[in-house]
C-alpha cells in the first residue's frame, strides 16, 4: 500500500514554519546582546569593561544640546555615554573588584569625539552667501570684515568672488574666522576632513 503524501498546503504550512524559525534564530543570535548570550552559554565571562568586544555591551546616544547640536558634555572635542554590558557579563575594575551585571547597569563611559562651536550657524552662512554674497555679509557673518568690505565695494568681485565663497561655504571650506564649527545638526550633512602628515601615526592593519 503507498504512502500517502501530505497535501501541498501542510507542506507550505511546514517550510513556512521552518523559515521563520530559521529568521527566528539570526535575529537572536545577531541582535545586541547576540554574541555576548553566545559567549555566556557555557558560563559567565570575566574581564575588564573597557576590553568588552563589540556585541557585548550596547551604548546609548548621545544627548544633544538644542543650541549647539553637539553632546550636552562635550568638553575638549570628547564626550562620553554610557555602555551597558551584556547580561551575565562579570567586569573587574582596576582594584580587582568584580561586578555582575544583568544588562540594565552602566559598566563603562564610552569617549565620542564632538566639535568645539561658538555660535556661527551653517544655515545661515550659506543663505547669506547666496542672497547677499555680492554685499560681502557672508564674510562680516564668518568674522572677515576685510574681506566683507572689499565684496562690497567691488559688488561681490563682479559676482565671481560671490559665487566662489558660496561654493567654499556650502563645502565647509571656509569656516568661521576664530577656528570654530558651524552649528550643524548632529545627524545632519556634516563634513569630515581627514589628512596625513609625516607625524601622523600609521597603525599595522591585522588581518584574520
Amino acid at each position: 500500500m503507498a504512502a500517502a503524501w501530505p497535501s501541498r498546503p501542510a507542506a507550505q504550512e511546514t517550510v513556512a514554519a521552518q523559515l521563520l524559525g530559521a529568521l527566528w534564530f539570526v535575529s537572536v543570535t545577531t541582535g545586541p546582546w547576540g554574541a555576548a548570550a553566545i559567549a555566556a552559554a557555557g558560563g559567565e565571562e570575566t574581564l575588564k569593561c573597557e576590553d568588552l568586544k563589540l556585541g557585548q555591551y550596547i551604548c546609548k546616544d548621545p544627548k544633544i544640546n538644542d543650541a549647539t547640536q553637539e553632546p550636552v558634555n562635550c568638553t575638549n572635542y570628547t564626550a562620553h555615554v554610557p555602555c551597558f554590558p551584556a547580561p551575565n557579563i562579570t567586569c573587574k575594575d582596576f582594584s580587582g573588584n568584580e561586578t555582575h551585571f544583568t544588562g540594565n547597569e552602566v559598566g563603562f563611559l564610552k569617549p565620542i569625539s564632538c566639535r568645539n562651536v561658538n555660535g556661527y550657524s551653517y544655515k545661515v552662512a550659506v543663505a547669506l552667501s547666496l542672497f547677499l554674497g555680492w554685499l560681502g555679509a557672508d564674510r562680516f557673518y564668518l568674522g572677515y570684515p576685510a574681506l566683507g568690505l572689499l565684496k562690497f565695494c567691488t559688488v561681490g568681485f563682479c559676482g565671481i568672488g560671490s559665487l566662489i565663497d558660496f561654493i567654499l561655504i556650502s563645502m565647509q571650506i571656509v569656516g568661521p574666522s576664530d577656528g570654530s564649527s558651524y552649528i550643524i545638526d548632529y545627524y545632519g550633512t556634516r563634513l569630515t576632513r581627514l589628512s596625513i602628515t609625516n607625524e601622523t601615526f600609521r597603525k599595522t592593519q591585522l588581518y584574520p
